[in-house]
């Protein structure tokens, strides 16, 4: 990250339209929970779970990685709409794969990965919420709808239990939280994929979309949710630049920020899924991040 100058005042934002607590569903039941967790994980007197219990909605491509990849944590339960997928990743990880999602969401584990789409961030957000779970997001374009997003911010509250959103494809989002208290003047991302990962066949670098995040969420809702994750993470609409290039063989994405803390440009070329192009490698690295980090005492970043 670069960061240039002190200069340009703005105003405070509430964030209000995006959930400022969204991420933090609030209520002594998460409290307790928490606390029981934490003390299995670094010794303390209840050893009643001393790994992190994880069901995987979704088992495509990120939901193999994290299954190939777990570490302080397991899977155990999987749950995909598309026949096979659950029992096959089940049978490497030694999860049990379920056949509905009713008998899944009722499954022993701590939190659930959504790893799916926007579409089962949608069917499925809350209902994982109120069966007494947490819900990590990966498909975070889904909350650029602010109803999706309240209505999950809601169920949060109602359960006691958190909305976790990893940083995905992009690095930074801890620092824009401060447009929350201090305010952003001016918040862009540019966006370059190549143009295979959108659909699409040009010739020559084109600009594909500009405007607001949930307009391009809309349009490419499989390709831009960093997006979404933005606008959550500063509590304010973003301008969104989408564009196609065949000369480029990454994600790239550029967030430009400027505001009464000074200014701050951020470049990211992400290695695209061997998989799945349309996904940065990054993004499944991040989510393993997070899960690992949820036993760790210490924790760094706002």
């Amino acid at each position: 990250m670069v960061m240039v100058g002190m200069q340009g005042r703005g105003v405070a934002v509430t964030g209000a339209q995006y959930g400022i607590d969204v991420l933090i569903g609030k209520g002594s039941a998460q409290e307790d929970d928490n606390g029981r967790l934490h003390a299995a994980f670094i010794g303390g007197e209840d050893h009643s779970s001393s790994v992190l219990r994880v069901g995987l909605l979704g088992c495509g491509n990120i939901g193999f990685l994290i299954a190939a990849h777990a570490d302080g944590f397991e899977v155990a339960a999987l749950y995909d709409q598309a026949p096979g997928l659950a029992p096959e990743l089940a049978g490497r990880c030694g999860g049990t794969a379920y056949d509905s999602f009713e008998t899944f969401v009722s499954a022993d584990v701590d939190l659930v990965v959504e790893a799916a789409s926007p579409a089962a961030v949608r069917v499925y957000g809350e209902a994982v919420l109120r069966a007494g779970k947490d819900l990590v997001v990966m498909s975070v374009g889904a909350l650029a709808d602010p109803a999706v997003l309240g209505r999950l911010r809601e169920a949060a509250i109602a359960s006691g239990r958190r909305v976790r959103i990893p940083s995905g494809a992009v690095m930074g989002l801890d620092n824009l939280k401060i447009g929350r208290i201090g305010g952003i003047d001016r918040l862009v991302l540019r966006t370059t994929k190549n143009p295979a990962s959108l659909g699409l066949t040009v010739a020559e670098r084109v600009l594909v979309f500009k405007g607001r995040a949930e307009e391009c969420v809309r349009a490419f809702p499989k390709n831009i949710n960093v997006s979404a994750a933005i606008a959550i993470a500063a509590g304010q609409e973003i301008e969104v630049e989408l564009w196609a290039d065949p000369t480029v063989d990454r994600n790239i994405h550029e967030i430009f920020a400027e505001g009464p803390f000074g200014d701050a440009c951020l470049q990211v070329r992400n290695v695209p899924s061997p998989d799945n192009p349309a996904t940065s490698y990054l993004a499944a690295l991040s989510v393993l991040t997070l899960l690992r980090d949820l036993s760790e005492p210490i924790v760094v970043g706002t």
